[in-house]
Parts: structure tokens; C-alpha cells; sequence
């Protein structure tokens, strides 16, 4: 099949990150997969992510664990420091917390503690978002702590391309490195990945130019700002819309080219606004652009609570288009 048929095919977020895990397994094998919800036969776990991947490869190579989250980290840093890849699964992003000293103090320490003679080729994959009345307990975003922890690496992708492309890059690289599955994503529709594509981590892109403001967003929120554009089109408002897609390092050069521009900054996250990734950039462009800027840096992120598990309550949890317009909107004519 041509390259320009690959593109023209549309997959959803959720098989572009099956993709990725056969094509790594394919290719290398030294990766392995384990975690909660690597299921053993087809079906792939709740979310199929991991579908058909233990019948290609067999269970030595996909392990479905028990729910243990210490122990998953630990024999995943511990295949890592042996020479092979592990792909490990957390399945939700609020049980990290079990394994935190495992994935702070081991994972992310190990090759500063030994003076670079030690490499921890880990992959972290956790899912987490709201929308499925899944409680406080079950959606938040915690991205904003491990992008705090010298030594690790986070990536949130938003289109199939990149989920596919970000895993790649992440089995490839030598250190840690976070994969935040934004789970309301999974079925959204992208371009197919090309098969062995990569996506450098650090980098940024911009979707949309735009000359009055920038919008920085990830994950669901980005594809929000995607929709708020018409909104800002009819109250003639030109919005640059940047995907950040890592988050730890991110794209600061991308950011700051984009704000010299527009002279505005928005920044949107599903994260709760307070010590979010947001006030990282926030203060970043306040830094280094302060006497360039036409407005305050301005953030949008969910209220300081918990997910709710109303579902018209956990609707108003998450910024969405309209609220993206209204503050940018208001940013721009003051």
C-alpha cells in the first residue's frame, strides 16, 4: 500500500496505540507488556488497547498481572535494568499513587544515582478523564506531578498519529517516560499512522495559525480549542492553536515563538488550574516575553475539586469550547 493510502485511512486514538505496541514488539524483541488490564486473549482489556497482542506474541511477552500496582513497577524497573523494554499499564492514572515511590525513587533516580551507568528503559502507560461517571477516584490528571520529578518524561497525545508516534518514541528512549491516555479519545478519528513513525519528544505543533492570541492545550482540551475556533472566527478573532503533546520537556521555543506573535496567552488543561502544567508555561512566557505581552497570561483548567460523578456536574468539571472562546474572546477585546 502507497504512503499517500496509509495517510487517507482513518483509525481511532485507541487502535493507533495497539498499533504502536505490535509494531514495537514486531521490531524489538526485547519489549514486553505487562499491567492490570493486559487481557490474554482478544478482547484487549476494557478498552481493547492491548487486543490480539497476546496472540501474536504469546503471554511471555504479555503478562496480565494482578492488581498490584507496586509490584507491576517494580518488576517492569527490574526487566528494564536487565536489557529488556517493559511497556508497563497502571490502568487509571489515580492509582499511580500506589506505585509512587517505585516510579519517583527508583524509575526516575536510577541513572542520576549511578552516575549514568545505569539506563531505565521504561514505558508507563495510564489512562485517566472524565466523562464516564467514573468518581473522583478514577479521572483526574496528575501529569503536572511527574512532569515535577527530575528524571522523567510525560507525553499526552490528541490524534492517532501521535499516539502512535509518541509510543514509538517512548519504547525507543533510554529513560522513563509516561504515556497519559486521555480515555474520552480512544474513539475519536485521525490520518493513520505511517508504520514505524516517530514523533520527537519535546515537540510541540501548531494545528492552526492565528495572529491575535495563542491557545496551548493537550489531550481533550486541545481538540475543545479545535472547537472553539469558529466561535472566535465570528467575533473576529484569529486564535494559534499549539497541541504541547509533551508535557516534560516541552516545546518552550514553540510557545514563546508563537506569543511573540500574537502578543496573547491561553493556556487550557482537564488538570485542576492551581500548581498545573499551565502555571509552569504561565510563568515561563512572564519571564522571558512580559514586556511583549498585550494581556495577561491567562489559564483555563478545571475547578479545585475533585471529579465529580454527576454527569452534568462532571460536564461543567471539564473546560469546553465555549468557555475556550469566552475567555479568549475576552482576552482579545478586552
Amino acid at each position: 500500500m502507497s504512503e499517500a493510502a496509509v495517510k487517507t485511512k482513518q483509525v481511532m486514538l485507541v487502535e493507533a496505540y495497539n498499533m504502536a505496541l505490535a509494531d514495537a514488539m514486531a521490531d524489538d524483541e526485547k519489549v514486553v507488556v505487562l499491567g492490570e488490564d493486559v487481557a490474554d486473549a482478544e478482547e484487549g482489556g476494557v478498552c481493547g488497547v492491548t487486543r490480539g497482542l497476546s496472540s501474536r506474541f504469546g503471554t511471555k511477552r504479555v503478562r496480565s498481572t494482578p492488581i498490584t500496582e507496586q509490584a507491576i513497577m517494580g518488576a517492569a524497573i527490574g526487566a528494564s535494568l536487565v536489557g529488556w523494554k517493559p511497556v508497563a499499564e497502571i490502568m487509571l492514572m489515580n492509582f499511580t499513587t500506589v506505585a509512587m515511590d517505585m516510579i519517583v525513587n527508583h524509575a526516575a533516580k536510577l541513572r542520576y544515582m549511578t552516575g549514568g551507568q545505569t539506563h531505565v528503559p521504561l514505558v508507563i502507560r495510564t489512562m485517566t478523564g472524565a466523562g464516564f461517571s467514573s468518581g473522583g477516584q478514577h479521572s483526574d490528571f496528575f501529569e503536572a506531578w511527574f512532569a515535577h520529578t527530575a528524571g522523567m518524561k510525560v507525553v499526552i497525545p490528541s490524534t492517532p498519529e501521535d499516539a502512535y508516534g509518541l509510543t514509538r518514541s517512548a519504547i525507543d528512549d533510554p529513560d522513563p517516560v509516561m504515556i497519559v491516555e486521555n480515555m474520552p479519545l480512544y474513539w475519536t478519528k485521525g490520518d493513520a499512522p505511517n508504520p514505524g513513525h516517530r514523533v520527537p519528544i519535546g515537540k510541540a505543533v501548531v494545528r492552526v495559525p492565528g495572529n491575535d492570541i495563542t491557545i496551548v492545550s493537550y489531550a481533550r482540551t486541545h481538540l475543545e480549542s479545535l472547537g472553539a475556533l469558529k466561535a472566535l472566527g465570528e467575533a473576529g478573532v484569529s486564535a494559534e492553536i499549539i497541541d504541547l503533546r509533551s508535557i516534560q520537556p516541552w516545546d518552550e521555543e514553540c510557545v514563546l515563538e508563537s506569543v511573540r506573535k500574537t502578543g496573547r496567552l491561553l493556556i487550557v488543561h482537564e488538570a485542576v488550574k492551581p500548581f498545573g502544567v499551565g502555571a509552569e508555561i504561565a510563568a515561563t512566557v512572564n519571564e522571558k516575553l512580559f514586556g511583549q505581552l498585550k494581556a495577561p497570561v491567562e489559564r483555563l483548567g478545571a475547578p479545585f475539586n475533585s471529579v465529580p460523578f454527576s454527569q452534568p456536574l462532571e460536564a461543567l468539571h471539564v473546560p469546553n469550547a465555549a468557555r475556550i472562546a469566552e475567555k479568549a474572546i475576552a482576552m482579545v477585546k478586552g
